[in-house]
């Protein structure tokens, strides 16, 4: 070996010996850097825990970037499944106050009435007592579609149904309803038009749509349906000539057991969430609204896609 290459040892090794500290220096700090990181993803899980935990903040990318996003996912969708958790209990507890108000509605009159047929018998009392039951039968049907329907235990068989079939079959079932009312119901007969629907479901829905309406129309008025057909959807309108909705009632016509100023007595507030459900179910919509000119119209699309 070479003088001068003797005299480059010392320079060399020096040389090394500064590269491996400082590759030790710049591995020690990514270890703390790392640490850090992770002591703060567990931080914001504990306070998640808790029910804590708000933005984890971070400068820049680094190898754990991913596992944080994942992190924010996932408790982001523990947070989202949490509400609707709340949610549902929250409605559960309302609805079984409203069922437990509509159920004690016609049994107390039921009791009352069989109370005044037990000192004074007459066939009045026992019509009265005749209605509750049949009131509290619907109620029970309606009761046990609703749970089938949020269960996803109802079974819609979608086949090829003819929408003026439809529509004649579900105003036959009310024609009884229709004379007593001195209502009349007008179906147009267009050329043949095609959804995928549940023939039998539908009709229920579509009976509930047109007895709101029979029953807001006063005697000699008239309920129309007309419907047409896009690429899109089918649509189906049903239009009365009574007074409309009142428009504070607009927003809740769907819910459950609401009932309007303008409804009957002896309504359970059901049918139209019934509708709704059922129509939802098969890929449609149902909407209401108030026309120009007076009147109450339900506006029903079936999706073809």
């Amino acid at each position: 070996m070479s003088e001068k290459a003797i005299l480059a040892l010392p320079a060399l090794a020096a040389g090394m010996l500064a590269g491996f500290l400082a590759c030790g220096f710049l591995y020690f700090l990514w270890r703390r850097k790392r640490r850090r990181r992770i002591e703060e993803l567990t931080a914001y899980l504990e306070e998640v825990n808790i029910g804590g935990g708000g933005i984890l903040l971070q400068s820049d990318e680094d190898d754990l970037s991913k596992l944080q996003d994942e992190i924010y996912k996932t408790v982001t969708e523990l947070y989202r499944t949490r509400e609707m958790a709340l949610e549902a209990k929250n409605n559960f507890a309302e609805n079984l106050y409203n069922i437990a108000h509509q159920i004690k509605t016609p049994i107390t009159s039921a009791s009352l009435s069989l109370q005044m047929l037990q000192e004074s018998p007459s066939p009045i009392y026992t019509e009265q007592i005749r209605r509750q039951l049949l009131r509290l039968t619907h109620l029970e049907e309606s009761l046990l579609l609703l749970s089938r329907l949020d269960a996803g235990a109802l079974s819609l068989e979608r086949k090829e149904t003819d929408v003026f079939t439809l529509l004649e079959l579900s105003a036959e079932h009310l024609e009884e309803l229709c004379r007593e009312a001195e209502v009349s119901v007008e179906i147009p007969e267009e050329e043949e038009m095609i959804i995928q629907a549940d023939m039998e479901w539908t009709m229920e829905a579509v009976m509930n749509l047109l007895k709101n309406c029979m029953e807001h129309t006063p005697r000699g008025g008239t309920v129309r349906c007309a419907y047409e057909q896009n690429p899109i959807y089918t649509q189906i309108t049903i239009t009365d000539t009574g007074s409309g909705f009142a428009r504070e009632d607009i927003p809740y016509l769907f819910e459950r057991f609401y009932r309007g100023k303008d409804a009957k007595k002896d309504g359970i507030g059901i049918g139209l969430a019934l509708s709704k459900a059922i129509i939802e179910r098969q890929n449609g919509t149902l909407t209401a609204r108030n026309l120009p000119q007076g009147g109450a119209c339900f506006e029903i699309r079936f999706y073809r896609h």
